[in-house]
């Protein structure tokens, strides 16, 4: 009986793992993005035409690549961010898997010029279904310019499957202000079409919240801060008269990444009990520092689902900060924090006051 299983092609296998990586234009600027931040760069510029299926430019100032490294960079799998398994748990960078440039270039025709500057040229490189059609020395600025084209060309079910351009254009900017909201020292535009949609300046946590939703929410934010042996925890929640049955701006973030934790949410919520209508949310922007040793980012292929050790525990200060944060503003007439005082805040203390749900 003949053998019938066989390793796949290498530009076989780049396709199969880009569905998980690259799922829409959205998808390549997140990476793209995330890379740039990786590069230390302080200025960001995106542009897209046509929502992303004509071509997706991410330009920046970081601190580029050799001519050797541009060239591995598009290999599965190779990365500057890891060297050991154990490294998953002292991250400090966006990236770390080594797939996001090689599934890009496995469904895009890419174009990179990049530059270090210890380097008198740079290096331009052409790629096509992750095969190398050209690779030559350039004259260009220091960092990185990447023009990604005709996504999906070879893809044709996957191009077809996309969404209208205002719906690309859509998961675009919410990837966009996901980014930016987390990295305010970092200057960034977003451009579609040529026209400008985004000119951020460097800033602080505030000034770019209300350079990116606008001068009225401004009023409505109350500020948190609190830091405990578990975690540090700062940002903003809205006053009780600003929740809104249409689902507001909500945002996590924990060591400056973009997270989805339904279990922290409800620590927010329940903090508003009684405060605001049924069914209503409110705004808030709330972002966590804690030891990389104490979560897991390598749970899912978008790294917005994270692990947290002690959860129960950071649920109670989560709660206790924001209760804190809206009395301190006089938002909750009922309460005289004269006579009561204001919620302690718990450093480690799972079975004291509101108890948290256990974690599904």
């Amino acid at each position: 009986m003949s053998d019938i299983i066989q390793l796949l092609p290498d530009s076989v296998a780049n396709q199969i793992a880009a569905g998980e990586v690259i799922q829409r234009p959205a998808s390549v600027i997140k990476e793209l993005v995330e890379n740039a931040i990786d590069a230390g760069a302080t200025s960001i510029n995106v542009l897209v035409v046509d929502a992303g299926r004509t071509s997706i430019q991410v330009i920046d100032n970081g601190k580029g690549m050799s001519e050797t490294d541009a060239r591995l960079s598009f290999e599965r799998h190779a990365t500057s961010k890891i060297r050991k398994a154990d490294d998953l748990f002292s991250l400090h960078t966006m990236g770390f898997r080594g797939e996001a440039l090689a599934s890009i270039a496995a469904v895009a025709q890419i174009e990179l010029k990049t530059r270090m500057a210890s380097d008198d040229l740079g290096t331009h490189l052409s790629i096509s279904g992750s095969r190398f059609t050209n690779q030559e020395p350039c004259s260009c600025p220091v960092g990185s310019n990447f023009l990604v084209e005709n996504l999906f060309f070879n893809v044709p079910a996957r191009r077809k499957f996309l969404k209208s351009n205002t719906t690309e254009l859509n998961n675009i900017i919410n990837a966009f202000e996901r980014i930016v909201l987390v990295y305010p020292h970092i200057a960034f535009t977003l451009y579609s079409n040529g026209t400008e949609l985004f000119n951020l300046r460097s800033c602080n946590y505030r000034q770019r919240i209300v350079e990116v939703f606008g001068k009225r929410l401004n009023q409505d934010l109350l500020s948190i801060d609190v830091d405990t042996s578990l975690c540090h925890i700062h940002g903003f929640v809205g006053k009780p008269e600003s929740a809104r049955k249409k689902t507001p701006q909500q945002y996590f973030f924990v060591n400056e990444r973009y997270m989805k934790h339904p279990y922290f949410h409800k620590a927010v919520i329940t903090a508003f009990d009684r405060l605001i209508p049924q069914g209503e949310q409110i705004p808030y922007f709330l972002y966590f520092e804690v030891p990389p040793t104490n979560i897991d980012v390598n749970i899912h292929p978008t790294k917005t689902e994270i692990k947290f050790e002690n959860e129960q525990a950071i649920w109670q200060i989560l709660l206790a900060a924001v209760k804190e944060a809206v009395g301190r503003f006089n938002d909750i007439p009922s309460i005289d924090f004269a006579t009561e005082g204001k919620p302690d805040i718990p450093v480690f203390a799972p079975h004291s006051g509101t108890k948290a749900p256990k974690v599904e």
